[in-house]
């Protein structure tokens, strides 16, 4: 499955590949309600934040997915708390990168001390819902009509998942207040 392959911190080297996967990913119509393609230079705002970990599956030579953390909402109070994207390019998928990735960067979101990542995914995009809940992040609930994608309106799942001290008490699958 996953045998060669490395997760590591993204580097600018790895710029070119990350936004060609980005944008394979853009293409599909699955995974954002972006449509504007990214360059390398582009994302390379994305890299160099320790708060916001980046990382790059190598599977040797080739980036075959990432996934990077990113500001929740800019208050002090939400400091703590990340959104994030994965993409697998679409070569490697069904390998177990998604896994692999998000095994490498929920420690690393915790040692950059944030307690929680979050994410909106589209309903239909079964693959990245499954992943998460197989890394312990649970549905909050339903965006409804969140954004138009090619003038059709889209849901969103929001799913979140408790990362260090803020998962004490909480025991799985029960929201925080008990």
């Amino acid at each position: 499955m996953t045998s060669g392959l490395t997760i590591r911190p993204a580097a600018p080297g790895d710029l070119q590949a990350i936004a060609a996967i980005y944008n394979e990913g853009l293409r599909g119509r699955g995974a954002t309600f972006e449509t504007r393609e990214r360059a390398a230079a582009d994302v390379a705002g994305w890299l160099g934040d320790p708060r916001h970990p980046v990382l790059v599956a190598d599977d040797p030579g080739e980036i075959v997915g990432w996934i990077a953390a990113s500001t929740y909402r800019t208050r002090e109070c939400y400091a703590g708390i990340a959104e994030f994207s994965v993409y697998v390019a679409s070569t490697a998928r069904g390998r177990g990168v998604g896994d692999a990735l998000m095994a490498a960067f929920l420690p690393a979101c915790e040692a950059a001390g944030l307690w929680k990542v979050l994410a909106r995914i589209f309903p239909e995009n079964a693959a990245s819902l499954a992943l998460c809940a197989r890394h312990g992040f649970r549905e909050v609930g339903v965006y409804r009509r969140h954004g138009k994608l090619d003038g059709a309106w889209r849901d969103c799942m929001i799913v979140e998942r408790l990362l260090g001290e803020a998962t004490i008490g909480v025991e799985a699958g029960e929201d925080a207040r008990g």
